[in-house]
C-alpha cells in the first residue's frame, strides 16, 4: 500500500486487479479539505487509460513489479529477446507488450522490463534516444516557409519530422514520449 501523496509518475498501481503505470500525477490543495492527488494512469495490459483521484493521506494499493535490466538481441517473429544483464537468461517480450516501442529498440542497447506475475508487462525506454537519418528527402535552397518540416526515416524504422536542413546520415535527438525532433546531434 502507497500513500495517495507518495505517488510519483512512473509508480505502478493495481486498479481492480490490472497493472496501471502513472504517466501524470499533480497535486491540488482546495483551500479547504484534504489535498487531493490528480493521477493519470495508463492500463500495462491492454493500453487504455484511467484518471484518478486520491486524497494525499488515502491509502492506494501498489502493484509489486521487479524491474530487470535487458540488452536487447533480436526479435523472433513473436517476441523480442533481451539478455538479462545480472543472470544472463533470456527474457522474452511478447510483441503485444512492446508496441510501438519496437521503433526505439535497437540491439545492443540496455531497457528495463517490468515484470508482474512473472511476465513481461512493459518495457522502458529513456526519455530521450539519438538516431541516425537513413531516408531523407533532399529540398531546394528557396523552397522554404517559416518552421517547414519534411519527414524522415531512421536505421530503426521511426519516422520523425525534422527541419528541412537535416539530411540523410545525420544523428538527431528525439523525445521518445512525443516521437518529436529535439535537435541535431554533432558526433
Amino acid at each position: 500500500m502507497i500513500r495517495g501523496g507518495d505517488i510519483a509518475k512512473g509508480t505502478v498501481l493495481l486498479n481492480k486487479g490490472a497493472p496501471y503505470l502513472v504517466v501524470e500525477r499533480e497535486f491540488h490543495n482546495p483551500g479547504k479539505g484534504a489535498a487531493l492527488a490528480r493521477v493519470k494512469m495508463k492500463n500495462l495490459k491492454d493500453g487504455s487509460v484511467l484518471s484518478l483521484t486520491v486524497k494525499t493521506a488515502d491509502m492506494v494499493e501498489d502493484a509489486v513489479v521487479d524491474e530487470h535490466k535487458g540488452q536487447f538481441q533480436y526479435n523472433d517473429g513473436e517476441n523480442y529477446v533481451f539478455m538479462d544483464t545480472e543472470s544472463f537468461d533470456q527474457i522474452l517480450v511478447p510483441n503485444e507488450v512492446v508496441g510501438d516501442k519496437k521503433y526505439y529498440l535497437r540491439e545492443g542497447d540496455e531497457y528495463t522490463i517490468l515484470i508482474w506475475e512473472g511476465n513481461p508487462i512493459d518495457v522502458k525506454i529513456p526519455a530521450k534516444m539519438i538516431f541516425v537519418v537513413t531516408e531523407s528527402e533532399n529540398y531546394v535552397k528557396g523552397d522554404t516557409v517559416s518552421g517547414a518540416t519534411k519527414p524522415v526515416v531512421t536505421e530503426t524504422g521511426l519516422t520523425v519530422r525534422v527541419p528541412l536542413f537535416i539530411k540523410q546520415g545525420e544523428k538527431i535527438l528525439v523525445n521518445t514520449d512525443t516521437n518529436e525532433y529535439q535537435e541535431r546531434v554533432n558526433s
